[in-house]
């Protein structure tokens, strides 16, 4: 019999006796006390048994391997293909609390799992997939709290399989806000995309739970898509411009979303602005010309002044994103210095201006230059100049009309200039990008 995994040998046996011994009677003579002398047969001793032969040692080896053997097929029988996966790994302790656990299985399907509070003991609500391969809490946890998971699963042929993992949320330890573009209640050009700008840089793992979490919608039912220029920035606009008339709608539901390790939004805001008449300008750096199209309908033709040689202005699509009166533009801030590290030119009081990049593309009044440079002579450092007179009073001057005749949204192309086209980050410039392109800056 296998007894711990050794052999033991036992004898079985019984002891081996003669028969007993008789009195032998013969015809002695009489001895002299008158009693015949007798005789017995000794007994024989009972035998012993033979002692069993020890196992050696190389033996004993080879019959546990054997029965090892015996006992891991047993158990490869009843072990499970389903393999369960735990996220986050058990024992983790910064977790993030959005789509910050989940359960996979490979090589079956899920049977159940259970996600409690360790704090509470209340159980967290989750769903299963259609397939039954994955699972996820439906709901949002909580910070700096521990919770535990138990998963249990089967493979194709019933066999079950479980495990469990315990694991703790990170604790906040900052949070953030996006700054929106347009204003609420504003009514903008067809051209104004969308444009948060967030306090705190997003992670490339969080862009995703943020951008889900930025919701435009509009009347004119374009699909509206997010594209990220930086982790701070993400511009959202239709495939074209927006429908001249349509109300648009921003959401930001960021509180709780987590943007970076341990650091969460904090707002929930709901704005909307309305799209006024659609106004597209194009302005031709070779016949020094700008056409201004309203809803389809050309309603001026003026004549302009754009970059000279060397300092030519942005091709491409811009949208006016400032309107001022009055600014002051100094050449320093933008690169353009003298010798003495003095701005170029340094005008104090730059009339009717709109801002078409952040880089300082401008579209404003020019009361210094002859005027017989517009339409004729392309003479700035790459700002588009129209006629105007000093302190802008004049509302009859080309400048003063584009100027009132235009709001933030609405869109200048610049064409046939020999500067490369503005990139689609320089200032509220997206529409440069392809679509395709534009898709594949989304993180969904």
């Amino acid at each position: 019999m296998l007894m711990g995994g050794t052999v033991a040998l036992t004898a079985c046996g019984h002891s081996g006796g003669g028969a007993e011994g008789k009195a032998a009677t013969s015809s002695s003579p009489t001895t002299a006390s008158g009693t015949s002398p007798t005789s017995s047969s000794p007994s024989p001793s009972p035998s012993s048994p033979s002692p069993s032969p020890s196992p050696s040692p190389s033996a004993t080896a080879t019959a546990e391997k054997k029965a090892q053997a015996r006992e891991d097929a047993n158990a490869a029988k009843h072990t499970s293909d389903a393999k369960i996966t735990i996220s986050p790994k058990a024992g983790t302790t910064q977790a993030r609390v959005a789509n910050g656990a989940k359960v996979t299985v490979t090589g079956g399907t899920l049977t159940s799992v259970t996600m409690t509070s360790k704090a509470t003991g209340h159980r967290i609500a989750g769903s299963i997939s259609a397939d039954r391969t994955s699972w996820k809490p439906d709901v949002t946890l909580a910070r700096g709290t521990q919770y535990t998971i138990a998963a249990a699963a089967t493979d194709s042929h019933g066999r079950p399989a479980a495990t469990n993992a315990t694991f703790a949320t990170a604790s906040a330890v900052d949070t953030f806000v996006g700054y929106f573009t347009p204003e609420d209640g504003s009514t903008v050009g067809v051209g104004m995309p969308v444009s948060i700008n967030f306090n705190k840089a997003i992670s490339n793992a969080d862009r995703a739970a943020v951008q889900r979490a930025v919701i435009v919608q509009s009347s004119s039912g374009q699909q509206v898509v997010g594209h990220w220029f930086s982790s701070t920035r993400l511009d959202l606009r239709p495939q074209q411009y927006w429908q001249a008339g349509s109300h648009v709608s921003l959401t930001l539901r960021l509180s709780g979303v987590e943007g970076a390790p341990a650091t969460y939004g904090v707002q929930n805001k709901t704005v909307s602005f309305d799209v006024g008449r659609s106004q597209v300008s194009t302005v031709d750096t070779r016949t020094d010309l700008m056409t201004v199209v309203r809803d389809g309908q050309v309603i001026r033709t003026l004549p302009v002044s754009a970059g000279a040689d060397g300092h030519s202005t942005y091709n491409g699509q811009m949208v006016i994103s400032e309107k001022d009166k009055t600014t002051r533009m100094n050449g320093a801030t933008v690169g353009f210095t003298d010798d003495d590290g003095k701005g170029e030119y340094d005008i104090p009081d730059v009339p009717h201006a709109m801002r078409l990049s952040s880089s300082g593309t401008f579209i404003h009044g020019n009361y210094w230059g002859d005027p017989s440079i517009f339409g004729k002579v392309n003479t700035s450092h790459g700002c588009i100049g129209l006629s105007d007179t000093k302190g802008g009073n004049d509302p009859n001057t080309p400048a003063a009309w584009f100027f009132d005749h235009s709001m933030t949204g609405d869109v200048v192309i610049v064409k046939d200039s020999k500067d490369r086209t503005v990139q689609p980050d320089n200032g509220l410039n997206g529409w440069n990008m392809s679509w395709s392109a534009w898709l594949a800056g989304s993180a969904l």
